[in-house]
């Protein structure tokens, strides 16, 4: 390797007696290398050495170089968790979440990821296996091991105020789902403003009323789905039907579907989520009953496949990306200001045209 000559900051350095190639080869015989061995090979102090793996100025560009190329001959790697102490912080975010088989979460999860790292963030995922308090309070217990600076929490509230929750001192949290109401600083999509606009979308189609397909029951963002889906119908003056429901995925679509598919009456349907829209597509296929000639189907998420169902799905389009991105910015807020912002942002959805959704028949 050629490095540049002794530099001002050399002056105090530690010299190796037994000169350099010598002293080069016991350095690389170890298992790994010391801020020591990076000085003696570089040039400079110690504490150079230092000020250079801590980002910190007072080092002219030429040391600056001289010293990153010593570490990378060396193999040396800055103690992490030495500079966190320094600096009072990690660096890292921790993500707490029970689920990621479905969609939302898992394009949440993403984007918080990319997000992070565009910020110098590195992400700790923290499972839930099984959504308990047991699970959530054990999820928060590990975060001492784990050294995060912030926690998001990808996870219905109700679990996260059921369980006896304690966080680090340092430690700020993001909630991402709307119905935590003032108690957290919070992210999500504006679950009702979609659902009302899926809505309205088929009864201006001319449909005398909207069938729904609803998420599991214990999910929040399913109930606020079906709240604002009977809200919707109840303000136009349509009597709501009975409520249908799934558990997101398209399978319990399907079975859900085929009973749906058997009411003549039913002209219209919205779906809580795409995948369930996919199962239900597939129950009216079945049953002859043709999609938007006979029956209207819209979905919500938009998912990447969607626009490749057969038809093309209509349906609600979801920001994850933008969810995502506020959630980080909400965390390193908190962390810089230090203060305990509360206070909810609702991410707008927008509705997707295609050809899943059409005027009911017999209305030309």
């Amino acid at each position: 390797m050629n490095l540049p000559g002794p530099t001002a900051e050399a002056a105090d350095a530690t010299r190796d007696t037994a000169g350099g190639a010598p002293a080069l080869r016991r350095i690389r015989a170890r298992t790994t290398a010391s801020m020591a061995d990076v000085a003696r090979l570089a040039g400079v102090s110690s504490q150079t050495v230092s000020r250079v793996s801590n980002g910190y100025a007072g080092v002219t560009e030429e040391t600056r170089r001289q010293v990153l190329a010593a570490m990378k001959e060396l193999g040396y790697r800055p103690n992490s968790a030495a500079r966190a102490l320094k600096r009072g912080e990690f660096r890292t975010i921790g993500v707490i979440t029970f689920t990621l088989s479905t969609t939302g979460n898992v394009r949440t999860l993403e984007a918080i990821a990319n997000s992070a790292a565009r910020e110098g963030y590195a992400v700790t995922l923290l499972p839930v296996a099984v959504p308990t308090q047991d699970e959530v309070q054990g999820a928060f217990s590990r975060l001492e091991e784990l050294a995060v600076d912030a926690v998001i929490v990808i996870m219905e509230v109700h679990l996260l105020d059921a369980a006896t929750v304690t966080l680090p001192p340092h430690v700020q949290l993001v909630v991402a789902d709307s119905d935590a109401g003032n108690h957290y600083t919070v992210v999500d999509t504006d679950q009702a403003g979609g659902t009302r606009a899926a809505v309205r979308h088929l009864l201006d189609l001319g449909h005398r009323t909207v069938w729904h397909l609803g998420g599991p029951e214990e999910s929040f963002a399913a109930q606020r789905r079906t709240d604002a889906w009977r809200a919707a119908l109840l303000e136009a003056g349509r009597v709501p039907p009975p409520l249908v429901r799934g558990d997101w995925s398209a399978e319990s679509g399907y079975r859900a579907g085929l009973e749906l598919a058997a009411r003549d009456e039913c002209t219209a349907v919205f779906a809580a989520n795409d995948q369930m829209a996919l199962g239900l597509l597939r129950a009216l296929h079945e049953h002859g009953r043709r999609v938007p000639e006979d029956v209207s189907v819209i979905g919500f998420d938009d998912i990447p496949e969607a626009s490749s169902f057969l038809p093309p799905l209509t349906t609600v389009h979801q920001d994850f990306a933008e969810v995502g991105r506020l959630c980080v910015q909400a965390v390193l807020s908190k962390m810089r200001r230090g203060g305990p912002e509360r206070g909810t942002t609702l991410v707008p959805t927008r509705l997707v045209p295609r050809a899943s959704t059409a005027p009911p028949p017999g209305s030309a």
